[in-house]
């Protein structure tokens, strides 16, 4: 499907999260396409489908999500940082996949790659399907204003609280046992 035309709302999903959402999942950083970055300017950490059976939401439509990503990074000691994320959920109809992948731009600036750590994702909510966009430069823009809409979203107070959450604080752990 074509993306639609005119603007876009700069807020997506109500003002607290509503079921299915917050939605868990979390996985090891792999290699993917290698489109992000080097094609369109706009880094995605990359986690294996598997990691959608947590929780029991292997059925999560394809599109857009925005929500908080916490990434533990091993050396030398474990530590974990939460920053806010947008991913994509889907076959990407522009590059005509044919494997669903999930794809995660985190909104943050990072010096290198980080193949093997732990991501953790907190998914709070829906921006919009999947389209099939004609032309690289429309699609950078879709995206461009993804990050937008999440970042405006992620403001809310609900939201933000979210980012507390003990489970992703301890990057997808959940309490050990006393």
């Amino acid at each position: 499907m074509p993306p639609p035309s005119g603007p876009r709302d700069p807020i997506a999903g109500p003002d607290t999260p509503e079921p299915p959402f917050p939605l868990k999942l979390s996985g090891e950083v792999i290699k993917g396409f290698g489109r992000g970055s080097a094609e369109l300017g706009i880094p995605t950490a990359n986690i294996p489908i598997s990691g959608l059976d947590v929780g029991g939401h292997s059925d999560l439509a394809s599109g857009i999500y925005y929500g908080w990503s916490a990434l533990t990074i091993a050396t030398p000691t474990p530590t974990t940082t939460i920053y806010p994320m947008v991913m994509s959920l889907g076959y990407n109809p522009y590059y005509k996949n044919t494997v669903r992948s999930v794809e995660v731009h985190i909104m943050h600036d990072f010096e290198s790659d980080f193949y093997g750590a732990r991501l953790s994702l907190a998914i709070l909510g829906f921006i919009r399907p999947e389209y099939d966009y004609v032309s690289k430069e429309s699609l950078i823009d879709d995206i461009r204003t993804d990050i937008k809409v999440a970042e405006k979203s992620l403001e809310r107070e609900a939201y933000k609280a979210v980012k507390e959450d003990g489970w992703l604080v301890r990057g997808g752990k959940e309490e050990a046992e006393s």
